[in-house]
């Protein structure tokens, strides 16, 4: 009996290690009033490389922004400081997009991209047509020990209006405000376009429109190692915001975005069958009910012929709160487990916000996510098996 007692002692302290939040990026903390926008990944040698922006003055999306990295060596038990790995002066880096690039003969080690936008005005002034996003990318051969210049790619992805060339309007030649993810990128590991480094994004065209209708997603992609870089087609609903991806099977790539109209209160999800340059479909996840808030999807295995996704976001239809991880087994058709990885006892507002996921194990997801109105960025990891 005593045995019995013992191993179950054991096993609730082992689940209540295993869901144990710990403080990554402390508002007021390390030279800044806030962090924002988390973004998480996995070195090739198991290094958790946690990003966020770095908000100096307070917790405005616009202003004097860094983007900050901080390090996990015990599958995020504990972090590093944090180190400035991108800046644009006195203004904004934001939207941190990390990604490994795993399949290039020139790095056998990998490269990591860190692809953000800077800005040089407030989001709602850019829609007017009253200032510029950018685009950039860094790269690391050391998993984030150091890093390169960066790399502006505004022209090859971006589609701000440029007069002389657009004598007649063309609202799809006048891109205005832009944004990466935010959160990890993804690099696709099968089919006809295996290699392919893939980016969500989103932009905003035209004039601005009421309900935030002038938004609309779409993504970015190189198959050069970062030499070059295309544009997806855009996503069809007015709306589409702040997205993510991830791979199905047969290398094809689910896409998922934040409806910015708000009309109706769940995930826009595409899916593309040539690895994310064209949609063949899209609708709306009611299984995915979401506060129009940004959410974070990741491929995390196969079941038979399928592949496993994660998936994670503030469901709940009214409010920042109820973060929460999912699993399908079958590309994202059904979602059958579920696990609330945070929710406020009192309905607190914004008690979770952002998130963004890391496969830490075979049975394990990290979760990075926002927490109690944007005190703090935390990580949970999930056993999910």
């Amino acid at each position: 009996m005593k045995i019995i007692k013992l191993t179950l002692i054991a096993f609730i302290i082992s689940q209540m290690a295993a869901y144990a939040q710990t403080p990554v990026f402390v508002s007021g903390a390390e030279g800044y009033k806030s962090f924002r926008i988390p973004a998480i990944v996995r070195a090739p040698d198991g290094d958790l490389l946690a990003f966020a922006e770095g908000r100096v003055a307070g917790s405005g999306d616009f202003g004097d922004i860094d983007i900050v990295m901080k390090r996990s060596k015990n599958k995020g038990k504990t972090w590093s400081a944090s180190q400035v790995v991108a800046g644009y002066d006195k203004l904004q880096a934001g939207n941190p997009a990390p990604v490994f690039d795993l399949s290039d003969p020139a790095f056998p080690k990998g490269r990591l991209f860190l692809f953000f936008n800077t800005g040089n005005n407030h989001e709602g002034e850019v829609r007017k047509g009253k200032g510029l996003r950018e685009v950039w990318y860094k790269t690391s051969t050391d998993s984030g020990v150091t890093w390169s210049e960066p790399v502006n790619i505004t022209t090859q992805v971006h589609k701000p209006k440029q007069p002389e060339v657009n004598a007649v309007y063309n609202s799809d030649a006048d891109w205005r405000s832009y944004a990466n993810t935010p959160g990890h990128g993804m690099q696709l590991n099968e089919g006809p376009y295996k290699g392919r480094i893939y980016i969500a994004a989103n932009h905003s065209a035209g004039d601005p429109k009421p309900k935030g209708a002038d938004y609309q997603a779409h993504g970015f992609y190189s198959d050069d190692h970062g030499k070059t870089f295309k544009l997806s087609e855009t996503i069809a609903i007015e709306g589409s915001n702040e997205s993510t991806a991830a791979e199905i099977s047969g290398g094809r790539v689910m896409f998922n975005a934040r409806n910015q109209k708000g009309d109706v209160r769940a995930r826009i999800v595409a899916v593309s069958s040539d690895g994310g340059m064209k949609w063949d479909t899209t609708y709306f996840d009611h299984n995915l009910p979401d506060p129009v808030c940004e959410g974070s999807i990741l491929t995390i295995g196969k079941n038979k012929k399928h592949n496993i996704l994660a998936f994670s976001n503030a469901a709940d239809t009214k409010n920042r709160d109820n973060l929460t991880l999912r699993i399908s087994f079958d590309d994202g058709k059904t979602w059958t487990k579920h696990y609330v990885v945070d929710k406020s006892k009192n309905g607190e507002k914004d008690y979770t916000a952002y998130s963004d996921l890391v496969q830490t194990g075979k049975k394990t997801v990290g979760v990075l996510y926002e927490f109690n109105a944007y005190q703090s960025i935390v990580f949970k990891e999930i056993n999910w098996k």
